[in-house]
């Protein structure tokens, strides 16, 4: 709507992408809608398609994701995107990518759970001891023996 107004003031397609940071291209098209059918041309029109899994299908979803990975195959009651992505295309033979998943669940308020509490299995003294003894073995040194270069080219420069 900002460039509609600039139209009427007679500003140039490259100064309005500029000001806008906008492709001169996508000025070029607005100001021909804008031309032929006026600023209501230039209104949105929502978004570009509609989204794949319906309200009535996301509330099948949510009940699946209640009885829990495990009722699904998987090992353990962790979901992960990648699973949820693959329950969608099992059940509703609908392909999303593991960002549209997301964003999916975003939109309807899901968000992403931690646990609140640490297992009641844990040992710490093991712990301790992992920490302790394998994790440096496992890191490894955290400077070289040698003097380094950052040269590709040339590694033993200095």
């Amino acid at each position: 709507m900002e460039a509609a107004g600039r139209f009427s003031q007679g500003d140039e397609n490259t100064v309005i992408a500029h000001d806008l940071r906008v492709s001169a291209r996508s000025v070029q098209r607005w100001r021909k809608a804008w031309s032929q059918d006026g600023p209501g041309a230039l209104a949105s029109k929502g978004p570009a398609s509609l989204p794949l899994l319906s309200d009535e299908l996301f509330t099948v979803l949510e009940r699946e994701l209640v009885r829990g990975p495990v009722a699904h195959g998987w090992p353990d009651q962790t979901w992960t995107l990648s699973r949820i992505k693959k329950l969608i295309g099992r059940r509703f033979h609908k392909s999303y990518t593991v960002q549209g998943v997301a964003a999916l669940l975003k939109r309807h308020g899901w968000t992403c759970q931690v646990p609140a509490r640490r297992a009641i299995e844990r040992d710490e003294t093991l712990v301790a001891g992992w920490v302790k003894e394998t994790w440096p073995q496992v890191e490894g040194p955290w400077r070289r023996s040698m003097p380094g270069s950052s040269s590709r080219t040339k590694p033993d420069s200095r």
